[in-house]
This record gives C-alpha cells, sequence and structure tokens, in this order.
C-alpha cells in the first residue's frame, strides 16, 4: 500500500502495519513520520527497539538470522533499519524479499530511505515491502501551498494568521522546512493563543529561506519577478557560483531562443517542445515565458548572457549578479534592460 506524508495519521488510526518503508528528502517530514509510527507501535506494545544502518560490507544474512528468536526482555520489537543510498544491494534486496515472505514473530520493521526514484520503486525489494507492507512517501508542499501548511501547523498551536502574514512566513523559510517548524514552535512560545499581531510576527521570524539554482529557473519561468530577485540574492549570499547560476540560467534562455527562432521559421511548438526535451510537466510555463518576449528579444538576450559570462569571468568590470537580475526582469516584461542593451 502507498500513502502520501499527510495520509499517514488517519491511516494509523485504523491499525499498524508490520511493515513500513518511510522514502523522502525532507529530514523534518521524514522524521515525523517515523515518530508517528514509533508511537503507534509503543502503544501497541512494541516497547523494544532496535536500530541499524546499512553499510559497505553490512552483514544481511547475519541481520535476518538475528531476529528468528524472540527478545528475552520484550515480547515485541520494533527494528529500523536505515538505507542512506535508497538502495540495498543484491543481497540486501533478497533479504528484505525474505523477510516479507517470512516475517519475524512479533516484529515491526521500519525503513527508511531518501527519496526513491521511479526505476528503485520497481524492484522487486520495494515492491515487495510495498505489497507486504506500507509505503509512506513524505515530500515538501509546493512553493503555492506552503503559506496553507504553516497556517496548519499554528493552528495546532491555536494560533491564526491572515493571507498576508503567512505570505511573508512563507518567503522567510522558503526551502527550510525544519527552519519553518522552528519559526512555528517558536512563535507559540512567544505569542498567546489566537491571532496574531502582524509587526510581532514580523519582529519575531528570522529569515531563513534557503534556495537552489532550480528555484531561479522556476521563478523565472513563471514571470515571478519577486521570488526570481529573492531567490538571486539568496543564491548571492550562500556564496552559489555565479558561473553556475548562470549556466543553469543561460540553460532556461538558449531553449526559450531555439524555441522561438523556431516559431519564426513556422514550425509547431510541441514538436519544437519534444526536439528541445522539455518535460511534460515544464511545457505550460516553458511556453509561457516563451509569449512573453518575441524572437528578436530573446536574441538580445543570448547576445547579453554572452556578456555576462565574460563578466563573471572577471573579464568585464560589471557587476554580473546585478545585470542577470535586471536581464531576468526585463525578460519577465517587469524592469529595465540592463545596460548592455546599448552596447
Amino acid at each position: 500500500m502507498k500513502l502520501r506524508g499527510e495520509q499517514l495519521d488517519a491511516n494509523l488510526k485504523r491499525g499498524l502495519a508490520p511493515i513500513w518503508l518511510v522514502s523522502g528528502d525532507e529530514p523534518l517530514l521524514t522524521d515525523e513520520a517515523c515518530a508517528g509510527i514509533r508511537a503507534a507501535a509503543r502503544a501497541k506494545g512494541y516497547d523494544e527497539r532496535q536500530s541499524y544502518q546499512s553499510e559497505t560490507g553490512f552483514d544481511w544474512k547475519g541481520w535476518l538470522a538475528g531476529f528468528d528468536s524472540l527478545s528475552l526482555f520484550s515480547s515485541r520489537r520494533l527494528i529500523e533499519l536505515r538505507l542512506p543510498t535508497g538502495k540495498p544491494g543484491i543481497e540486501g534486496g533478497k533479504v528484505l524479499e525474505a523477510w516479507v515472505a517470512n516475517p519475524p514473530a512479533d516484529t515491526l520493521l521500519l525503513i527508511t530511505t531518501p527519496k526513491l526514484d521511479k526505476a528503485t520503486l520497481a524492484t522487486k525489494w520495494a515492491t515487495a515491502l510495498e505489497r507486504g507492507g506500507i509505503l509512506v512517501q513524505t515530500a515538501p508542499p509546493p512553493l503555492e501551498r506552503l503559506p496553507d501548511w504553516i497556517g496548519e501547523r499554528l493552528a495546532r498551536h491555536g494560533l491564526k494568521a491572515d493571507r498576508e502574514t503567512l505570505a511573508w512566513l512563507a518567503a522567510r523559510v522558503e526551502g527550510n522546512l525544519l527552519a519553518a517548524h522552528q519559526e512555528i514552535e517558536k512563535l507559540a512560545l512567544l505569542l498567546p493563543p489566537g491571532q496574531m499581531d502582524r509587526e510581532a510576527v514580523r519582529g519575531a521570524v528570522t529569515d531563513v529561506a534557503r534556495y537552489d539554482v532550480a528555484d531561479l529557473s522556476e521563478s523565472f519561468l513563471k514571470g515571478d519577478a519577486a521570488r526570481f530577485c529573492r531567490v538571486l540574492d539568496g543564491l548571492r549570499a550562500e556564496g552559489e557560483a555565479l558561473v553556475f547560476v548562470l549556466a543553469v540560467f543561460g540553460g532556461e534562455v538558449r531553449t526559450l531562443y531555439r524555441l522561438a527562432a523556431g516559431l519564426a521559421r513556422g514550425e509547431r511548438l510541441p514538436a519544437l517542445m519534444q526536439a528541445a526535451r522539455v518535460w511534460d510537466s515544464r511545457q505550460s510555463l516553458v511556453e509561457r515565458a516563451l509569449q512573453r518576449a518575441d524572437f528578436g528579444e530573446w536574441a538580445w538576450a543570448m547576445r547579453g548572457l554572452s556578456r555576462l559570462d565574460r563578466a563573471a569571468k572577471g573579464l568585464l568590470r560589471e557587476d554580473a549578479w546585478d545585470e542577470l537580475k535586471q536581464l531576468g526582469l526585463a525578460l519577465m516584461n517587469k524592469g529595465h534592460a540592463p545596460a548592455f542593451e546599448k552596447n
């Protein structure tokens, strides 16, 4: 059986499966999922807890053989196994399949892994675990859902906030759910239950947003100028290499330039998207971005990228970070074109 992280609590109230596989890359969400399973296990009398981690040289057969008899000190036990790579290997996979086929008596198995890709989820060991137990896939809320996520967690402490405050909080903790959780806990300690005062919230919350270059591409394609600037400033403050940022952003612009050139030749956009290897999930975003400028403007942007590349390598004296921001805003129709337009 497969569950999303937010479905776990309701499922635990209905019963406790003998095998659990918790997968995800967000530490806060995976930790909370595991804590919920542990609490449900304790309530069912699983008083003994043993933890293991699969590493190079891990004795899989010996590990399985160690559960042939019950503990002398507990009638029920919770076994936790961490797979840091998400791949148990050939021997480990066979041992996990054997566990599902003949699980040790009065033993509950909890496995944690990073986010598993489609290929791994289709392996024999993963499908066996899902068939014999429950796969819990945790994932952070999408950006547009983050204010609601924060609001729901504040409500657990009896706190309420208006939409503007929730959006402000989301901008301060974006990409860092653990920090978001800590800020919510702090607000619960500092403020009384009920509607929160906006200024009190602003005074208490630290800006702990964390970004990667993919966030910059997403905000650019969406035409979200405010977030584009916020992400770019965050990457600069975090010491991200400008050459790398330009490579990723430039890749988006080059794709849009090729698409615009094809359209100018009278070619059909679906075929152009396929040739450019634009994923289905991104095609609507790319199409929206394409409509914000004509072929001549995308050609101008390509010349601008060449200049920015030289500036990033120290061959020009301009502030490449600032000109990159101006270029992005100009292509989103949100600002003035950079000075190099005149050159």
